[in-house]
């Protein structure tokens, strides 16, 4: 039997693929309304540990997927989680200055664009669920991940 590659070996690769998918997926900055293509880029491409999207690629190993079937779900999860984080750092919320290592959204930016930018984040996981070509499942599964 062949030896299995570490998640040591893996983690690394898969936090790759999330970033590359990103790179691809998200708006440019060129163009209107850069600031908040800016502010969303800078939320979700190259942050963070990727565990959310390592579960996604471990889960589907597990069950004999191929990665590349596997990266809309993990990106559009972690899409979720910068949301979320975008929007916990707020003023409103912890007004916390520092994500990561670097300024928080409405630090680097500003606020109002920081809660565009979560919210665009959002909106942005659920359009690659509902039609990412990549992800070959019926639309009645595509509505079924909409819900979990």
């Amino acid at each position: 039997m062949a030896e299995r590659p570490s998640l040591e070996t893996l983690w690394p690769a898969w936090c790759q693929r999330v970033d590359n998918y990103l790179e691809h997926q998200l708006p440019r900055t060129e163009g209107q309304p850069g600031q908040l293509h800016a502010a969303m880029r800078y939320c979700s491409i190259g942050a963070g540990k990727r565990f959310r999207a390592a579960l996604v690629y471990a889960t589907g190993a597990s069950l004999g997927a191929p990665e590349r079937a596997l990266d809309v779900p993990a990106c559009a999860v972690e899409l979720v989680h910068a949301f979320s984080l975008v929007h916990d750092d707020l003023p409103a919320m912890d007004d916390d200055n520092l994500r990561r290592g670097k300024p928080t959204c409405h630090r680097a930016f500003d606020e109002a664009t920081a809660i565009l930018a979560g919210d665009a984040l959002q909106t942005q996981a659920f359009e690659l669920l509902a039609s990412g070509t990549e992800l070959e499942v019926t639309a009645e599964k595509r509505l079924e991940m909409l819900t979990l």
